[in-house]
């Protein structure tokens, strides 16, 4: 008797466990590994294109007063942002919405948290022209500087062979983004998605079934997980003193107010504070809020340990070969002070 009813003791268990990987494996239907690099049909990611975007990424003379950089507000070495609710420009005003990572960016939908820009490549163009970040006043100036530089007139010629006129304001977007592309931080997450079930402990993985089960899963989601969607800040309860319209300011569409880009989950506990105007400053408030507001629950302290349990291991390593400071142009013997 005792044999028999082990015997279905086991069996249950077992079927118990058949069941949670089959419901499980329903849910990384939803999710990718990351790619080696975000590729674009409209920018070639040769070397010597990567390696120009890269100093332009860290050069300060792009701005006004040769203060502000890329780099500056997305830094690299903090997980491509600045831990700041709001980034200082170059002259110490504050921009009106929190700086995001540039950090597996390329592979989102659309940049900037309302989405006006539709690549990297268009978005790194807007921060060296708004005169609260880098103050250039306009693309012209921008050109002119970077003509000025011998050491850019070369490196220009490298990345955009065959162009009569390779030193362009689209030209520098293009460096940047393709630089950019590649910023992609793969973390144990991927080694599971791509069948290493060794990867994440038992406690990540009950921490990914929460995430999924309570419906995070819906939105984030994707090789980034994240950044694929818009979604309304407040979906199912009204989102507390907000005050920003979101998308609506760039579509002019009533519908698209309060209406913002879902963020990569990527790195997420190192990229507080949280949301467009870094408003939440810890990630226990942040997954609590979003079960309350975005999903109508109220979750459970353990549902929220558990969460970021499993959003802890989707932090990657830093490629630090790859996005250190390089060595930059000197200047020409005309070249201005912008």
């Amino acid at each position: 008797m005792k044999l028999a009813l082990t015997s279905l003791l086991t069996l249950a268990a077992s079927t118990a466990a058949l069941h949670a990987d089959a419901l499980s494996d329903s849910y990384l239907a939803m999710f990718r590994p990351l790619p080696s690099e975000a590729p674009s049909p409209q920018n070639e990611l040769s070397q010597a294109r990567i390696d120009l975007g890269r100093m332009l990424y860290f050069d300060n003379r792009l701005s006004k007063g040769s203060k502000i950089s890329c780099n500056s507000c997305h830094m690299l070495e903090r997980y491509g942002q600045d831990n700041l609710p709001f980034s200082p420009g170059h002259d110490g005003k504050l921009g009106g919405r929190s700086s995001p990572s540039t950090f597996n960016a390329a592979l989102h939908l659309a940049q900037f948290w309302d989405g006006r820009a539709p690549s990297v490549e268009e978005q790194a163009k807007g921060p060296v022209l708004n005169p609260i970040e880098m103050g250039v006043p306009d693309a012209a100036t921008a050109v002119a500087l970077l003509k000025s530089i011998p050491g850019y007139v070369e490196a220009f010629k490298a990345a955009f062979p065959g162009e009569a006129d390779p030193v362009t304001y689209d030209n520098f977007g293009k460096a940047v983004g393709a630089f950019e592309r590649k910023l992609v931080t793969p973390s144990r997450w991927d080694d599971y998605l791509k069948g290493d079930k060794n990867a994440l402990s038992a406690a990540e993985l009950k921490g990914y079934e929460t995430f999924a089960k309570v419906g995070c899963a819906t939105c984030h989601n994707g090789s980034a997980v994240g950044g694929a969607m818009y979604q309304k800040l407040g979906l199912v309860k009204a989102w507390p003193d907000l005050k920003d319209n979101g998308r609506m300011d760039a579509t002019k569409q009533e519908s698209d107010k309060h209406m913002f880009k879902v963020a990569s989950l990527r790195n997420v506990t190192e990229t507080a504070p949280y949301l467009h105007d870094g408003s939440v400053k810890t990630l226990e408030q942040m997954v609590s809020m979003m079960g309350e507001y975005q999903l109508g629950k109220k979750l459970s302290d353990e549902e929220v340990t558990s969460i970021i349990t499993f959003l802890k291991a989707l932090k990657g390593d830093l490629p630090k070969a790859y996005i250190a400071k390089p060595a930059l142009p000197a200047d020409g013997p005309n070249t201005p002070k912008i």
